[in-house]
């Protein structure tokens, strides 16, 4: 019986590494064939090939990222990353492997994953800059330190790179440091000055440090290379004009928006107030009577009013409406003791 079970188990063997080898060379095969066609720019007929090979060896390296490369070019980004993924449990410390899942982690929004691969190259040594696409990931997790610190890193790498000083700016503004982030978006701009939408966000900035006059040059730059007048936009755009004291630029834009948006109580009081800034008082009355028409029991508007008419020289008629305002709303007599404008 020994005997037996000795020549069986000899002859399964030798049925096994023939096997085995015709597989191999299968594989080598179908690899040479997507080699192939891939130089040849057909990548569908490559991804064939190189799934037979696959097929015939799966745990082949090379037919893995050559598959995942052929799916890149076709576009089909998820499934080249799961032949990246499956690329990296045969060898985690693969550059290309590397390379590779950290840009498709980045365009397929993965931020956690393309810190983590991004990192992976740093470690590997991988003479390539990804301290940007570090940047802008944490950006997106919303770690705006962590993205500032990287923008740093990343600067140093390419200083002619206009998104990375722009991946600045937008930290600095969900910080609300305005300054910091007017002063970015100008080195973003400097870099590429054809990004209209960046020119806007300047501009609103600018409106937020407040620096009207900045504010008025972003926008208007913004409008001239083609940024769509929104209503937010001309709204911006009006109130830099008027608290500029260009009120006949900014009177144009506001009847523009009054037309689109009638009766808009807060864009009425904005007028007004830009008006009463200025020293327009009478301007200002009329666009806060505007809104006691709509609200006859609107008090900042009747307050606002009161004051304009003492800052006439007519102070006893301002201060009979300031107090018919306090009356109204209570709060607002705090104001008065505070010398100050509702909402100051």
């Amino acid at each position: 019986m020994r005997k037996y079970l000795i020549v069986w188990t000899c002859a399964a063997l030798s049925t096994f590494n023939t096997g085995y080898g015709q597989n191999t060379d299968s594989a080598d095969h179908y690899l040479q064939l997507g080699m192939q066609e891939k130089q040849a720019r057909r990548f569908r007929e490559a991804e064939k090939q190189f799934t037979k090979a696959h097929q015939f060896a799966p745990k082949n390296l090379n037919t893995l990222i050559e598959l995942g490369a052929v799916l890149i070019e076709q576009n089909r980004y998820a499934e080249a990353r799961e032949k990246f993924l499956l690329a990296e449990q045969i060898d985690a410390n693969h550059p290309i492997v590397a390379e590779n899942l950290t840009t498709l982690s980045l365009n397929m929004r993965k931020w956690a994953d393309a810190i983590k691969y991004a990192q992976k190259m740093q470690q590997l040594k991988i003479a390539k800059p990804v301290n940007f696409i570090i940047a802008k990931s944490n950006y997106e997790l919303e770690n705006y330190g962590e993205a500032l610190r990287y923008c740093e890193l990343a600067f140093k790498d390419d200083p002619k790179k206009a998104e990375t000083p722009y991946i600045a700016a937008r930290c600095f503004i969900e910080m609300s440091n305005y300054k910091r982030a007017a002063g970015c978006y100008e080195q973003a701009i400097e870099r590429d000055s054809s990004n209209a939408t960046w020119m806007y966000e300047a501009g609103l900035a600018y409106f937020a440090i407040p620096d009207d006059k900045k504010a008025v040059y972003w926008l208007e730059r913004a409008g001239a290379k083609g940024y769509k007048p929104t209503l937010d936009y001309l709204e911006n755009l009006g109130n830099a004009y008027l608290n500029t004291g260009n009120f006949e630029k900014g009177a144009v834009i506001m009847q523009q928006l009054l037309q689109r948006k009638p009766n808009d109580q807060e864009l009425l009081y904005n007028i007004g107030d830009a008006y009463f800034k200025n020293g327009k008082y009478q301007e200002a009355i009329d666009y806060w009577d505007r809104i006691l028409a709509i609200d006859k029991k609107n008090a900042n508007a009747l307050y606002m009013i009161g004051l304009a008419y003492q800052k006439k020289g007519e102070k006893q008629k301002g201060m009979q409406l300031c107090d018919q305002a306090i009356q109204m709303d209570p709060s607002l007599k705090n104001l008065r003791q505070e010398k100050k404008m509702p909402g100051g």
